[in-house]
């Protein structure tokens, strides 16, 4: 069986979007969905300490959420494969823990409950780091445009991120949106250096081409446009964002196979107008 879409949910409402947006994904991609609600109930917060029937005896309400969701997804596509799981852990660790086979891993960008304030800390993209897998963090109404986009720095190697991209955007039918962004030193401003911005944007086209190239041998399909700027990348990517299906970002590697988002992925996540796909591994 193929790798499923997890997702989580509170029972907030925009856990339910992220339920539908998670839904739709794994139609489209023929996938099963794989519902996940967190019971974290104390004392039994550490999974190794918690009896066997915990989650049965202490979380009636959390039953009540999985039920809903699965209902939700029913009625919305009645075809798809669903399983559900209530775990007695912290949120963090069940999510982890589920999605650690799984294609991607869907949440709201807020909720209440376990989930409160866990996409916007460095909680969660460690959990999507330890499990390899992207996250989707699920913002805006969810309107179809037929454009993804996707973040890139010509500083950077070449990293998962196009490679989902260019596979979200085949998956989709959509236009393919490359968007790098860049400033001027500050020093060479104040100093009053001539700055041609025309030749650096076509040197930096140049190297953002090229970096794409063997993905768009391999989609070839896939309309690829470039968006290569001076700006400031957050305010360039939520501004295209406006009229994308869906934005995408790169994780960084750090010391022990652990990924995380700099500011400019915490910034994006905070404002943008569509979901948005952290990915630090992709295969």
């Amino acid at each position: 069986m193929s790798a499923p879409i997890v997702v989580g949910t509170d029972g907030s409402g925009p856990a339910g979007r992220a339920v539908d947006w998670a839904a739709d994904e794994a139609a489209m991609r023929h996938r099963p969905l794989h519902i996940v609600h967190a019971a974290e109930i104390w004392p039994y917060q550490v999974r190794r300490f918690a009896p066997p029937d915990a989650a049965e005896r202490l979380s009636p309400a959390g039953h009540a959420v999985l039920l809903e969701a699965e209902r939700r997804v029913r009625e919305r596509r009645p075809d798809l494969r669903v399983t559900t799981a209530l775990v007695v852990n912290t949120t963090p660790d069940a999510l982890r823990d589920e999605a650690e086979k799984a294609f991607e891993l869907v949440l709201g960008h807020r909720g209440h409950g376990g989930f409160t304030g866990l996409l916007l800390g460095s909680v969660s993209l460690r959990v999507a780091g330890h499990t390899a897998v992207p996250l989707v963090v699920v913002r805006g109404e969810g309107d179809a445009r037929g454009e993804v986009v996707v973040g890139y720095d010509v500083a950077e190697e070449p990293g998962d991120a196009l490679k989902y991209a260019f596979d979200a955007a085949a998956a989709r039918g959509a236009r393919l949106r490359v968007v790098h962004a860049w400033q001027l030193s500050v020093n060479m401003a104040e100093a009053g250096y001539a700055i041609d911005e025309e030749r650096l944007n076509d040197e930096r086209r140049a190297r953002v081409i090229e970096a794409y190239a063997p993905l768009y041998e391999r989609y070839p399909l896939v309309d690829v446009v470039n968006d290569v700027l001076v700006g400031h990348p957050v305010s360039e990517l939520c501004r295209a964002s406006r009229t994308a299906d869906l934005v995408v970002l790169g994780a960084h590697a750090h010391r022990w196979g652990i990924f995380r988002v700099g500011s400019v992925g915490h910034g994006v996540i905070h404002h943008a107008e569509c979901p948005v796909a952290v990915v630090g591994r992709f295969t």
